[in-house]
C-alpha cells in the first residue's frame, strides 16, 4: 500500500461548474492531494503527465469522440491531435483508479468505450435532467468500504434519466425518485483498473452535503487501494 497523499487528477472540461465550491469540497477531503485541471492540460503537462497521479476522476463532459472529424477536443490539424485519445484508450493498462463523476458519465455519448467504463448500455441516447430535485439515497451494500456505516441520506441535486449501470457492476447506491435513475453509485473494473461511478455532484448544494462529501472522499480512497475512514461523514 502506497504512503502519503494520494495524488488525485480531477479532470474537467466541456461544461461548467461552481469552481469555488468544488474546490473547497476537494480540501475538505482527508488524505488526498486533488489538483483540477483541463483535459488538454491533463495529457500535455510537460513536468509531470498522467502517469504522475493515483486515481484519476473524471468530472468532464466531452461530447465530440476524441480525435473525431469536427475537431472540437482536439484539432485535426494538430501534431498532437489522437494524443487525448490514444491516453483515453489507454486506462486500464495500469491500475491507476479510475473515477466518473456526475456529468463525466453522460461524456463521450457515441464511443463505445466509455460505454464499456461507465457499465451503462446505451450511449447514443444520454437521456433528459431535472435541476434541484430532493433526493432521497438509500444504501444497497452496507459492507463496502465506501458504503460502510454509512446511513442514508437526502440530497439537492440535479437528477439523470439514463441507463442503469448494467449487471457487470456492483451497487453500492440507489434512489427510487421519480426522474432519476435508480443506480446511483458503483463500481467495476476496466481491464486492471478499478472503477468507481457516481451521479450525484451537480452544485454546491451536493459538493456541501456531508454523505456526498464521504463517498467521494472514500471513493478515491478505495480506488486508491487504501484503508478507508469510516467517521468522516
Amino acid at each position: 500500500m502506497k504512503n502519503g497523499k494520494i495524488k488525485t487528477a480531477v479532470i474537467t472540461g466541456g461544461h461548467e461548474y461552481d469552481v469555488v465550491g468544488f474546490q473547497s469540497m476537494l480540501r475538505s477531503l482527508p488524505e488526498i492531494d486533488a489538483y483540477p485541471q483541463n483535459m488538454w492540460d491533463f495529457v500535455f503537462d510537460s513536468a509531470r503527465g498522467p502517469g504522475y497521479y493515483d486515481v484519476l476522476v473524471f468530472f468532464n463532459y466531452h461530447q465530440s469522440t476524441p480525435a473525431g472529424k469536427d475537431g472540437k477536443l482536439e484539432p485535426g490539424t494538430s501534431k498532437k491531435s489522437g494524443a487525448i485519445k490514444e491516453m483515453l484508450e489507454g486506462l486500464g493498462d495500469g491500475d491507476q483508479g479510475i473515477f466518473l463523476l456526475h456529468h463525466a458519465l453522460k461524456a463521450f455519448a457515441d464511443w463505445p468505450l466509455w460505454r464499456e467504463l461507465s457499465g451503462m448500455r446505451t450511449r447514443g441516447d444520454i437521456g433528459g435532467w431535472a435541476e434541484e430535485q430532493t433526493v432521497h439515497i438509500d444504501i444497497a451494500d452496507t459492507e463496502h468500504p465506501i458504503t460502510a456505516t454509512l446511513e442514508p441520506f437526502d440530497i439537492v441535486d440535479e437528477t439523470y434519466d439514463i441507463d442503469d449501470a448494467d449487471e457487470d457492476s456492483h451497487i453500492l447506491l440507489t434512489t427510487d425518485h421519480p426522474q432519476s435513475i435508480k443506480t446511483i453509485a458503483w463500481t467495476r473494473t476496466f481491464g486492471k483498473a478499478r472503477v468507481f461511478c457516481y451521479q450525484n455532484g451537480d452544485d454546491n448544494q451536493a459538493y456541501s452535503n456531508p454523505g456526498f462529501r464521504t463517498v467521494v472522499g472514500r471513493g478515491i480512497q478505495w480506488l486508491a487501494g487504501r484503508q478507508t475512514s469510516t467517521n468522516h461523514q
